[in-house]
């Protein structure tokens, strides 16, 4: 009963079996996780267009019951600048500028991501964490760190962006800086100053948060409301109240899509962060299992008036680089944090939005790295395109576009593997072994026997390539040619029709001029598809073979010494075929 337990909610079986003498190091990172994440909340709710209470309400639930569902040991859920723009970009025109209605849209899109997550967890497609590949999720990164950079510059500098797509506002550059309020841009200049004499003075201390609380001090001390430094007002903490939506239960159809792809991208980066930790420090993640528990965190956050949580790397690199060893430390920083939220709101309503246009553009920069997306043109070209069509796509069509196109590039990247992969030609090497032909020399060609492998799955949109190449291919062989082996093993792996269609197409060819089509590996496997399919196998069709070893033993013809070794040697053959 227990392990079914622990195996529902794994983060049970650690704090079951918590160790006293981990308790220290937990409650230390903790501190240190709710100090990044407060101001980072803050931040991100003016991001999403909400009050900053919300953002406080999304730390807590979400870190509390991720600790509990979640696989992972270190990971710390929470607001995302990517989750974070995505959301903003879809809910801010269809609430057209009523504030209720917008909070209400954040939170159904929020449950709506967790309804996917449990979709997904449900039918175990954890696997889309491969899905979109590392060049696709560093294009997009790159690109929604950009976009929320730009997007902030308006609070720095203290003018309103006329403008909704990014080229139109870089174009009004000189317009926009004619308009700066010089004391907005000295109190950013301010938070940019303690942030980094924080960073150089105490390296270890939380500089965002301390960057934050210096400013609203001033604002608090000096009333510099009075040169219209705006700041993020009053804060109504409490616990969160549950509203009936107001808004046309229609307009949950523009959700739909746009919240798929906001689960597909939170899960995709939320893992590439977790896995890398769990690496680092020698434990194992389970991908259903985290998606599950990032639709169980999303679920909380909506239920507590939030917005979408996904999994933080810059609070779960304090954690570790702070010693947290178990899950306890979400649990901790989620009461300190409840705790402000509960009864400390009010000496938050004199931040200056400022400070958290700063904070904001400091942790995107951090988000950045278009160094390594260069360095993609040097190590894979390929990649390198598709890197860069995910950027432009997110910069000049939009985050939303540009997401729904990189889950598109992931799809097409995969079918395009699937549908033109790699083959290869074989031989045997002077020890006996079949191993690939290349440039090296170190395998020879079988006389008269010509070896194809096809490096994928063979289905019904690949069977007509596989087929040129196999002739392509074997028009490149020489005159003496007499039988046509395909290694079975790397692409017959299910059955369809189609491919044993194309497979006795192959036959009839070969038979006219007079060579065999023969079939090594998948022996019982190829002969009950072969009686589906209504094809004949031996003499009068298609011989297939137990394993390479055999079809080459019965089929090589004045062999060399080698040769004769590798098939005449009772010890080699068991060797190989092992």
């Amino acid at each position: 009963m227990l392990s079914r337990l622990y195996d529902f909610m794994p983060g049970l079986n650690t704090l079951f079996h918590y160790e006293r003498k981990w308790f220290a190091d937990d409650a230390r990172a903790a501190l240190s996780v709710a100090a990044v994440a407060l101001p980072v909340a803050i931040a991100y709710a003016q991001l999403t267009g909400v009050n900053a209470a919300v953002g406080l309400y999304s730390c807590i639930l979400p870190m509390i019951l991720y600790a509990l569902f979640g696989s992972s040991k270190q990971l710390i859920v929470g607001p995302d600048a990517a989750t974070c723009a995505v959301i903003a970009a879809v809910v801010t025109p269809l609430a057209a500028g009523d504030t209720v209605k917008h909070w209400q849209l954040v939170v159904t899109m929020t449950a709506m991501t967790g309804f996917w997550c449990l979709i997904a967890s449900k039918f175990k497609l954890g696997v889309l964490a491969d899905f979109l590949s590392k060049p696709i999720l560093m294009g997009l990164l790159n690109g929604v760190a950009i976009t929320i950079i730009v997007s902030q510059f308006s609070k720095v500098f203290g003018f309103t962006f006329d403008n909704k797509y990014l080229l139109e506002r870089l174009g009004g550059v000189p317009t926009y800086l004619a308009q700066t309020h010089i004391p907005t841009l000295l109190m950013a200049l301010f938070t940019v100053a303690v942030y980094f004499a924080m960073k150089r003075l105490k390296p270890n201390w939380p500089a965002s948060m301390f960057a934050i609380a210096f400013g609203a001090l001033l604002v608090w001390l000096f009333n510099l409301k009075q040169f219209d430094i705006n700041t993020i007002g009053t804060v109504s903490g409490g616990l969160p109240v549950f509203n009936t939506p107001i808004y046309d239960i229609g307009i949950i159809r523009e959700l739909v899509v746009p919240a798929l792809n906001l689960a597909i991208v939170s899960f995709v980066s939320m893992m590439l962060t977790a896995r890398s930790f769990a690496a680092k420090n020698g434990y194992d993640i389970d991908a259903d299992k985290e998606f599950r528990a990032l639709g169980i965190a999303n679920f909380a956050s909506a239920l507590s008036q939030g917005f979408a949580v996904s999994g933080a790397d810059s609070r779960t690199a304090v954690n570790d680089a702070t010693g947290g060893k178990t899950q306890l430390v979400s649990i901790i920083a989620a009461g300190i944090i409840a705790i402000i939220a509960l009864f400390l709101t009010a000496p938050l309503e004199f931040i200056p939005s400022a400070a958290l246009g700063v904070v904001l553009i400091i942790a995107s920069i951090h988000l950045l790295d278009l160094k390594a997306v260069w360095q993609l043109k040097r190590k894979d070209k390929h990649a390198f395109y598709l890197a860069l069509a995910t950027l432009f796509a997110v910069l000049f069509i939009g985050v939303i576009p540009g997401i729904t196109l990189a889950v598109l590039l992931g799809l097409f990247q995969f079918i395009r593997t699937v549908m033109r992969p790699t083959d290869t030609i074989l031989g045997v090497d002077i020890n006996g072994v079949v191993r690939s032909l290349d440039a090296t020399d170190k395998a020879k060609a079988v006389q008269g026997v010509f070896i194809y492998r096809f490096n994928s799955p063979l289905t019904y949109f690949n069977a007509g390539y596989f087929k040129r190449r196999l002739l392509e291919q074997y028009a490149r062989q020489k005159d003496d040619t007499q039988c046509v082996i395909i290694d079975a093993v790397p692409c017959f792996t299910h059955l369809d029709l189609s491919v044993m269609a194309m497979l006795a197409d192959l036959d009839v060819i070969f038979k006219k001029r007079n060579i065999r089509l023969e079939i090594a590996g998948r022996k019982r496997q190829l002969l009950s598809w072969f009686e589906v399919a209504g094809m004949t196998s031996g003499k009068e069709g298609i011989y297939v073979h137990s394993d390479l070893y055999i079809a080459l033993q019965k089929n090589s013809v004045s062999r060399s010494s080698a040769e004769v070794n590798l098939f005449e040697t009772e010890e080699v053959q068991d060797t190989c075929r092992q």
